[in-house]
C-alpha cells in the first residue's frame, strides 16, 4: 500500500462556520466544496480537514447523526506563545489555558463554533 494523502474528517453542523475558523484563524484555504462538505488544506499541514454536515445522506447510516465530539485536532507549530497571542488578539477563546506535561508536551487549545476542539502543540516542555 502506497499512501498518497490524508485526511481527518469531522461531522459538524454547520460546515461554514467550521471551515470559516480554519481559514481565518488557522491559514486553512478551501480546496473543495459543495452542499455540506468542505475540504480545506494547507501546504505544510501534511493533512487536508474535511468537514461533512450531519445527516448527509451520502454516509453511511450509522455514521450521519454522529458529531466531531471527543476528538482533538492537534497541529504542532513553532512559536507556541506567539500563536496564543495572536489567537487572544483576535478575539478566540482560550478554553485550556497554556499548560506543560511531564513529557514534554506543551499546548493550549480553542474550540470552533461547532465544539470541535483545535490544539497547538510544541515538545518544548521539560523532559
Amino acid at each position: 500500500m502506497k499512501i498518497t494523502s490524508s485526511a481527518v474528517s469531522l461531522n459538524v453542523d454547520d460546515v461554514a462556520a467550521s471551515s470559516g475558523f480554519l481559514i481565518k484563524h488557522f491559514g486553512f484555504r478551501e480546496a473543495m466544496a459543495a452542499d455540506g462538505f468542505a475540504s480545506l488544506t494547507r501546504d505544510d499541514a501534511g493533512m487536508n480537514v474535511v468537514f461533512l454536515r450531519r445527516g448527509l445522506e451520502t454516509l453511511p447510516a450509522d455514521q450521519r447523526d454522529d458529531h466531531a465530539r471527543g476528538l482533538i485536532l492537534a497541529f504542532v507549530v513553532d512559536d507556541l506563545e506567539g500563536e496564543l497571542a495572536r489567537l487572544q488578539a483576535e478575539g478566540v477563546p482560550i478554553t485550556m489555558p497554556l499548560t506543560v506535561e511531564e513529557w514534554g508536551e506543551r499546548a493550549f487549545q480553542v474550540r470552533d463554533p461547532n465544539g470541535v476542539i483545535v490544539q497547538l502543540v510544541d515538545w518544548n516542555g521539560a523532559v
